[in-house]
């Protein structure tokens, strides 16, 4: 399997298709899932003729098990090592969910001299948990709750998320694919216990407040109104402002994942977006 291995001695395995001197799209995948979760976007724009390169992170899928390392700034740090492993230029970053928060933390760390512009859909940022700077987030218990819950019974916990929530199949009228819900099982259990349950402190708790007004390239916005995941109003809109040339795009009634339940939908806005 293609594969880096980190100064950490870490494996990240990536998935990369399409000519080599094509612009590189970089997909970063959400908590607790893997590269297999862009399927749709991946055969997209590869047909598009872009160089299409996905990642599972440090934990999770075909990557390394680990023990450390389960937090933002190392997230960041192995896809900077990715990108200069494999010498990417004018790359393209589209995050969903926790990928979000990756793709904010890599360009504030990092830099975007090796970027072109960026896209954030269902994403993190500025910051989940709620505090007294942050009123409008989701109280820590909620997050305690994720912990527990994957400790007691992941398996079970990764059915009840997908069937629920996720996709919005708890919501009336919903057209429900047991196929996707499998697939997010099955993501989800490839990677590893203590790596996912670290990431639910680095997703929930990372404050990318700095790093979004860092990032000097254009970045799309994209979010359902309907998100039961990553509540809609203490996200985008913020993140959206925050970002020094950032753009928001509503997509009213969607829900948290809306890559795979309208793939149609994101592909032409991320194709605009990468072609304007």
């Amino acid at each position: 399997m293609p594969a880096i291995t980190t100064k950490d001695g870490t494996s990240i395995y990536y998935k990369d298709w399409g000519d080599r001197d094509a612009q590189p799209i970089v997909f970063h995948h959400g908590w607790p899932l893997s590269a297999d979760d862009w399927d749709a976007q991946m055969l997209f724009f590869l047909h598009q003729g872009f160089r299409v390169i996905a990642h599972d992170r440090r934990g999770h899928g075909r990557s390394t098990q680990t023990a450390h390392g389960n937090e933002m700034d190392t997230y960041a740090d192995d896809v900077a090592a990715l990108a200069e492993a494999l010498d990417l230029r004018r790359a393209v970053h589209v995050g969903h969910s926790t990928g979000g928060g990756e793709v904010a933390r890599y360009l504030g760390r990092h830099g975007t001299a090796r970027a072109a512009k960026a896209v954030l859909i269902g994403a993190v940022p500025p910051i989940m948990v709620k505090s007294e700077a942050n009123p409008g987030g989701i109280p820590i218990e909620v997050f305690d709750g994720f912990r527990a819950a994957v400790a007691a019974n992941r398996a079970q916990f990764y059915i009840d998320v997908p069937t629920g929530p996720f996709y919005g199949y708890n919501r009336p009228g919903a057209q429900v694919s047991q196929g996707v819900i499998d697939n997010w099982w099955r993501q989800g259990m490839m990677g590893g216990i203590k790596p996912q349950h670290d990431c639910i402190k680095a997703f929930s708790e990372t404050d990318f407040t700095g790093d979004l007004k860092r990032i000097d390239i254009p970045v799309l916005v994209l979010h359902g109104d309907d998100d039961q995941i990553v509540p809609f109003a203490d996200s985008a809109p913020l993140s959206a402002r925050l970002l020094p040339k950032g753009t928001l795009k509503v997509y009213e009634g969607l829900p948290h994942g809306v890559c795979t339940t309208h793939p149609d939908l994101v592909n032409a806005d991320l194709l605009a977006f990468i072609r304007g």
